[in-house]
């Protein structure tokens, strides 16, 4: 057994992690391109152009920045996160591909799960109105590693570092058109997931799924679905708990 991980070395790890699931959820989260979040609820009207039927339509999606999104309450929003995150990270395991020489060199339901776990609980902090990069740290502690963590502004050297870090791992989301794309997105999973991986002995700690899905993760050829459903289920308990300790320190 290898040495005991600090918690000043968990929060280092963390910081950067934060810092750079901010980008990859703020596209998905504010984006309006086509100011869905202005229209109103849409009439039934036969003679109204296509187009504008079809916005009032994505309008009504329970989509973030639509008129829709915006009358959710915080638990249906969480919710939808459950689900978005849920996609993203089945994507990147289900196609190693995605995370090129990362993905032969790291186990996949560790990695891409505690990613996956650590940015919905960066977005469900957000929905709860918890910004402060700190509070965020010490939620992601208290799920992912059962640590009690208080962690302290970072100094400026430290800052500058973390900053560098995150833009490491975030890397260039976009394509030419300013808009993000499953393969970068899925990458930068894998990158974030790798992060977490500097505290390894720490990662079993997570949320994880039933018995049974681990059971099932042990049998040749259909393995894999018992992991993937077993990764679905540690993200709808890692929300559980995100909330809980949300309301109750918050």
């Amino acid at each position: 057994m290898g040495e005991a991980i600090s918690d000043a070395a968990v929060v280092a790890v963390l910081r950067p992690f934060v810092r750079a699931a901010r980008p990859v959820l703020a596209g998905l989260r504010d984006a309006d391109p086509f100011g869905l979040r202005a229209r109103a609820a849409p009439e039934a009207d036969a003679d109204r152009a296509l187009h504008d039927r079809l916005l009032d339509a994505l309008a009504a999606a329970k989509v973030p920045g639509t008129s829709r999104w915006a009358s959710m309450d915080v638990e249906e929003r969480c919710r939808w996160w459950v689900f978005r995150v849920g996609r993203v990270t089945t994507i990147a395991a289900a196609v190693p591909g995605l995370g090129g020489a990362l993905a032969r060199s790291l186990p996949v339901s560790s990695t891409v799960g505690a990613a996956g776990q650590g940015l919905l609980l960066v977005a469900i902090a957000g929905e709860h109105g918890v910004t402060d990069e700190n509070e965020v740290i010490a939620l992601l502690g208290h799920i992912l590693f059962e640590r009690d963590l208080a962690p302290r502004t970072a100094d400026a050297k430290a800052d500058a570092a973390a900053d560098a870090r995150a833009d490491e791992l975030t890397g260039d989301l976009r394509d030419d058109d300013g808009r993000s794309t499953a393969r970068k997105v899925t990458t930068a999973v894998w990158r974030m997931g790798r992060a977490l991986y500097a505290v390894e002995d720490e990662l079993d700690k997570r949320p994880h799924g039933r018995f049974y899905h681990e059971a099932v993760g042990l049998l040749p050829g259909v393995g894999v679905v018992g992991k993937y459903f077993g990764e679905w289920s540690g993200l709808k308990r890692a929300s559980k708990k995100a909330h809980r300790w949300l309301v109750a320190c918050v």
